[in-house]
């Protein structure tokens, strides 16, 4: 069952991303579709074999709307977050541990089996977990700035990292005879 709603999952987040790229009037892509279907993998690894597969589908559908939309929210575009984790990962995970607390089969009734308490235990664990990772990596970002600067200078940002940083560029440098 687990390998099933996985790969459903998978699959349906990662058509529901390419489709509503499209609508959206963004360009359909290959990468776009590996995204969609890592958040889908994200969004069902609390539930894999806890759901149907129907339910793993819509697992994937919802999760890939949701990260979709915050990876192209106009109020995050100001975080450095080259590479959408947070917004893939994150949301994906936490749209997986939500969607779980509400559709999961078993022992333990989640919200749609008539138990509150499965919710209830899953909402708290989403907070205290989410306070915990913030003011953790908090300070390990302020420990790791002054032992090793993670801010480059201006200067440097405008000259390229590649070259400031790593004292090498992709493309050779014509010198001016």
């Amino acid at each position: 069952m687990a390998f099933a709603t996985t790969t459903t999952a998978s699959a349906a987040a990662m058509l529901t991303w390419i489709f509503f790229d499209r609508i959206n009037g963004r360009k359909v892509s290959a990468l776009g579709a590996c995204i969609g279907a890592v958040v889908g993998l994200v969004s069902i690894t609390p539930a894999a074999g806890y759901v149907t597969v129907p339910e793993s589908m819509f697992f994937g559908f919802v999760a890939a709307l949701v990260s979709n939309m915050v990876v192209n929210a106009r109020f995050l575009k100001g975080i450095d977050d080259t590479l959408d984790v947070f917004a893939c990962h994150g949301v994906g995970g936490i749209t997986g541990m939500v969607l779980t607390a509400i559709f999961a089969h078993g022992e333990h009734a989640s919200l749609l089996h008539g138990g509150w308490n499965v919710f209830g235990h899953h909402i708290t664990a989403l907070v205290l977990v989410s306070i915990y990772t913030f003011f953790g990596a908090y300070i390990l970002f302020k420990i790791t700035n002054k032992i090793i600067p993670m801010r480059v200078s201006e200067e440097s940002e405008v000259m390229g990292l590649d070259l400031s940083q790593h004292d090498e560029t992709l493309f050779p440098i014509e010198c001016a005879d």
